[in-house]
């Protein structure tokens, strides 16, 4: 990223670990918008935002299945959290089918956050964990533990039929249960996955597939598909224009 951006990261405590992925901070640095493109990494996102011009806000960001052109603010502050998709079940107890690729705006006072908590990164993410541990259940249906952690760790590489087998859940009672609570297939899913993958060896400078691509083409039709442009050119990343979030390094 150019100076453009201020970002920073926390993980959460291993006892979260099967609901966030991360917390994190992003300022807009430049006194004029900056124009940037949003690309897809299959989480699902939790804003607490203001702005010089813009009132304090909270929205929830469903799964995206395309890039989005947005335009941040001078002096913007988002504070987030990145919820896996077990939360969306167990932490946020309500479908996301209906916000993909959009948003839903929350009440100001939703998880009893206000401007005024927004002070850093640290104390942002102890109050947000503390109010989803009280939202967390005791126990969490153990064949979708079984399942998510086969999706995360693969990257989406495994077949559905395979991600069925090793979570004793049959692939069309996933795919119900997928299409009910974030509006896609697994197999959608798992491809996201593996586009936030590949866009990490893309950075590198790797225009060959190293996740599980039928081929070259297919590879380069799939990072078309999700960013609209073709593996060099999102190499190149003109005025750092794309971003996603889960790739960007905190400091």
């Amino acid at each position: 990223m150019d100076n453009s951006i201020a970002y920073s990261a926390a993980e959460p405590d291993d006892s979260l670990r099967d609901v966030v992925e991360s917390f994190w901070l992003l300022t807009g640095q430049e006194a004029q918008q900056k124009q940037i493109i949003i690309l897809p990494d299959g989480r699902i996102d939790l804003f607490f935002s203001y702005s010089p011009t813009e009132p304090f806000e909270v929205r929830l960001m469903g799964l995206s299945t395309k890039p989005d052109l947005a335009t941040l603010e001078p002096g913007t502050v988002i504070f987030a959290v990145s919820f896996k998709l077990l939360a969306v079940e167990y932490i946020l107890r309500a479908p996301v089918a209906d916000i993909l690729d959009g948003t839903r705006q929350l009440p100001d006072q939703s998880w009893s956050i206000t401007k005024t908590d927004l002070i850093d990164l640290s104390s942002f993410r102890d109050k947000v964990s503390k109010k989803i541990h009280e939202q967390l259940p005791d126990e969490i249906d153990p064949r979708k533990q079984k399942l998510f952690h086969a999706i995360y760790e693969s990257q989406g590489n495994l077949s559905v039929q395979a991600l069925a087998n090793s979570a004793g859940w049959s692939s069309r009672q996933i795919n119900r249960y997928f299409q009910q609570w974030f509006g896609m297939s697994l197999k959608a899913y798992c491809s996201i996955l593996r586009f936030r993958a590949s866009f990490g060896h893309i950075r590198e400078g790797k225009f060959f597939p190293e996740q599980k691509f039928a081929d070259q083409p297919h590879f380069i039709r799939e990072i078309k598909r999700f960013s609209g442009v073709n593996p060099k050119e999102l190499f190149k990343n003109k005025d750092d224009r794309f971003i996603q979030f889960s790739l960007l390094k905190g400091k």
